[in-house]
């Protein structure tokens, strides 16, 4: 999965291509808000059901075997387009982009219910980082290797791109069948759409350490409107854009660079997070994650010299899945394990609330630029770690 991802970097390769096609920052801002969309209603909606299988792991499956077909459906349009933009594309690109999030969010959902069930809560940090670690340096030997090939200046490729993606997540939702997992026995009553969305509110309402938990995840979710542009803002500030505007060789260091923050981040949170908890994870990496808008804005100034430093902006985004990841186990940790889909749909949901407003910060930055929309959310990262302090860690109170 991890191999997969990189090649589909949601703030690199994504955007890339829609400006490729000639998209704008509303275009570009429709990619937070579809990609949030799917990680948070459809799992919401299906969480129940999600509890109620005996077996997780052939949703798992299922669920990948989605994501693999979206990116294999767009190395087919690629294909069949003979790597020409057209204006058609813009459009069936958005939607293959909505459809393999909705995908990837059930997935996400089983996976971390999956965790929950079968990995002890002092030993997920260890999980987390061997998968970001030994997945970096598969992913980044993989992109030094074929990402550069397939996107050289005057030649880019995204048939091939999108194909290879495709064939790693085929064959990441084929391993999810080899996990040993028992059968669970559970009941509920069904709900219906209105009753699914009143049992996320009254999680809310009801349990204050989650409650805090979610205003947590809802204000950094508001960094996740920030994604599609920092490659375009990095781009732009290279000396000779106007001239080489569709070169994207570039992409493939910047897309190194933020993998190998994540595998690092990743040696510091997993440990930190097995042996202190996750509230202290939290507050680092967000802590880190405030800079990134504020360094971004830095370094493109239109000085050369300041622009060869530029990849240090994904270096800061790299630690931005370890926070969802983190914030995932925190709630399998304040939740009774049979609601375990309950509350990380819940926590999904607020986490993806920002998200809605992305297209328009998009029409802003066309409108007015970067610099305002850029501070702006780094002040609301700000207030996201400073409501870290008000969190209660769940190993104090459940050891006592």
């Amino acid at each position: 999965m991890r191999t997969g991802w990189i090649f589909k970097t949601e703030s690199i390769i994504m955007p890339a291509v829609l400006d490729w096609l000639g998209g704008t920052g509303l275009l570009r801002g429709c990619l937070p808000m579809l990609n949030r969309f799917g990680q948070s209603v459809p799992p919401l909606l299906l969480s129940r059901r999600i509890k109620l299988l005996s077996l997780k792991k052939s949703a798992l499956t299922a669920c990948g075997l989605v994501m693999a077909f979206c990116f294999l459906s767009l190395s087919a349009v690629w294909y069949y387009a003979e790597g020409q933009p057209a204006p058609w594309m813009s459009v069936a690109f958005l939607i293959v982009y909505a459809a393999f999030f909705m995908g990837t969010g059930v997935n996400q959902l089983v996976f971390s219910t999956l965790q929950g069930k079968l990995i002890p809560a002092q030993r997920r940090g260890r999980l987390m980082l061997s998968a970001n670690v030994l997945g970096a340096v598969v992913a980044i030997a993989c992109a030094a290797t074929l990402l550069k090939q397939w996107l050289r200046p005057g030649n880019t490729e995204f048939t091939w791109i999108f194909g290879f993606t495709g064939i790693c997540f085929t064959l990441s939702a084929c391993t999810g069948m080899l996990l040993a997992e028992q059968r669970d026995e559970y009941s509920q009553e069904t709900q219906g759409i209105a009753g699914i969305f009143g049992s996320a509110f009254n999680i809310l309402v009801t349990d204050i350490n989650f409650r805090r938990c979610a205003i947590v995840a809802a204000l950094y979710g508001f960094s996740i409107m920030l994604m599609p542009h920092y490659q375009l803002l990095g781009r732009q500030a290279a000396p000779g854009y106007e001239s080489q505007s569709n070169d994207l060789s570039e992409l493939t260091f910047w897309v190194i660079v933020q993998n190998a923050g994540t595998a690092l981040f990743s040696l510091l949170a997993g440990p930190l997070a097995d042996r202190f908890g996750n509230r202290l994870v939290l507050r680092v990496l967000l802590l880190c994650l405030m800079f990134a808008p504020i360094t971004a804005l830095l370094l493109s100034q239109g000085n050369s010299t300041l622009h060869h430093f530029y990849p240090l902006v994904f270096l800061l985004v790299g630690p931005m899945p370890i926070v969802i990841r983190t914030l995932n186990n925190l709630t399998l940790e304040l939740s009774p394990r049979a609601e375990h889909p309950r509350y990380l749909g819940t926590l999904n949901l607020c986490l993806s609330g920002p998200a809605a407003l992305s297209p328009l910060a998009g029409l802003l930055i066309d409108l007015f630029g970067f610099k305002a929309i850029f501070l702006g959310i780094s002040l609301i990262i700000l207030l996201s770690w400073l409501m870290t302090f008000r969190l209660q860690e769940p190993r104090h109170y459940n050891s006592t």
